[in-house]
């Protein structure tokens, strides 16, 4: 009946009426769908141990991650030298720079990462922080899911690293996605004593204690793990304990000593005004927003400056001298494709943040989004199969954005200096 009603197209005979007999006539086995709060639970349990089953999949072999080697030429070009002047060096007898290990039949030359910061120091010319002078506070900021964020935050500190740098990352987000691309998985390596939480209930004085090691030389990090969510309950309960805490010092105070140890601290918020993403707001001595030129990535944009305005009147005149070296917005994923909306949004971002705009882009990329599947950014990859072109047409723009950083920073401590 179904198929001649479908066949029969006549004015007095149509689908709306065809949909009809057939509602009629069919019976839907019913399902129960109710689900109580104790199954609910049940679900959760299950899943995340699926979630850790994957994730181990995805980790595993232990060590988790590892960083890359450097070839002669990659060193050359870090350093910003000639290939005959790292091998001068290597030759001259009194030399104390590593000289690598030779591979194959002995005639190629590879650097662990940590010999590469060494040679990066000692040959490059790009300036380090002079003594006596704070290292400086970066905070990551957005509210728009899938903004990259974490991976910006991430590869910032990374490139920055190889640069000379010694680079802390603070992960202020419960799901912890940063702490994970250090090569920690937050399930199971990190407690809660190893998070910001013994500071926010007044345990510890700063957060030299959460410090860890990772997987990438001079690169440490201060882990997350999802029970700092316990944060927002523990931090208004201060508050109402006493009207005058300044909540929103809490995560600044506590990196204050460390800043005689880093050159860059750089924080990941959470993609929400939350009291530690507020906390990391006010903490920072300068901002970096990401932005996914799309356009409800944009309208998010502005959505989260409206709240960061109201966030500043409040504070204005609890901290007059509260000021940002910079602010700087980041286009990520850009999409060059010829039905991309990225030329418009573009110039939007261009009348609307004019200098906050940073003249490099990160483009969008199946190298990015192929190894964010392996808890890796693009300074992870030592060998890309799709050869060195594609690799360096992702790493370029990030080293020139770490460099553009890099070197706000370094005009600015010349300055102190004086």
């Amino acid at each position: 009946q179904a198929e001649d009603g479908i066949r029969d197209r006549s004015p007095s005979r149509g689908l709306g009426d065809v949909y009809k007999r057939q509602k009629s006539n069919t019976a839907l086995p019913k399902l129960n769908r109710r689900i109580t709060i104790q199954e609910m639970g049940t679900f959760s349990d299950k899943l995340l141990i699926l979630m850790n089953d994957i994730r181990e999949q995805m980790l595993a072999p232990r060590p988790r991650k590892r960083a890359p080697s450097y070839t002669i030429s990659q060193l050359a070009q870090l350093c910003g030298v000639d290939r005959t002047r790292i091998n001068y060096v290597i030759g001259k007898e009194d030399s104390t720079l590593p000289k690598g290990s030779l591979q194959g039949s002995g005639k190629s030359r590879v650097f662990t990462l940590a010999e590469t910061q060494d040679w990066i120091r000692a040959e490059s010319n790009i300036l380090m922080r002079p003594e006596g002078v704070l290292g400086d506070i970066i905070v990551v900021a957005n509210f728009k899911g899938g903004s990259t964020k974490t991976t910006t935050a991430m590869s910032l500190a990374q490139g920055l690293t190889l640069r000379g740098k010694s680079v802390l990352v603070v992960d202020l987000d419960p799901q912890a996605s940063l702490t994970e691309l250090c090569g920690m998985y937050a399930e199971q390596d990190v407690a809660e004593e190893d998070t910001v939480l013994p500071l926010i209930y007044g345990d510890e004085e700063n957060l030299g204690y959460a410090v860890k090691e990772t997987y990438w030389k001079n690169l440490y990090a201060i882990p997350a793990a999802t029970p700092i969510s316990a944060a927002e309950f523990a931090i208004p309960k201060k508050v109402m304990q006493d009207r005058n805490f300044p909540f929103w010092r809490i995560i600044g105070d506590g990196l204050q000593p460390l800043r005689e140890e880093f050159d860059y601290i750089i924080i990941d918020t959470s993609p929400s005004m939350s009291y530690l993403t507020i906390n990391g707001l006010m903490a920072g001595n300068a901002m970096v927003m990401p932005l996914v030129p799309e356009s409800l990535d944009f309208i998010s944009s502005t959505q989260f400056w409206g709240l960061f305005a109201d966030l500043c009147r409040t504070f204005a005149n609890l901290e007059p001298n509260k000021a940002f070296d910079f602010v700087s917005v980041l286009l990520s994923k850009v999409d060059n494709g010829p039905s991309s909306a990225a030329p418009i949004v573009r110039s939007w971002s261009q009348r609307a943040y004019g200098d906050w705009l940073l003249p490099v882009e990160i483009p969008l990329s199946s190298v990015v989004g192929s190894e964010a599947l392996e808890f890796a950014t693009i300074y992870d990859i030592e060998n890309w199969p799709g050869g060195k072109k594609t690799l360096d047409r992702i790493r370029d723009p990030f080293d020139e954005f770490c460099k553009l950083v890099d070197e706000e920073f370094i005009v600015k401590w010349q300055g102190a200096n004086k």
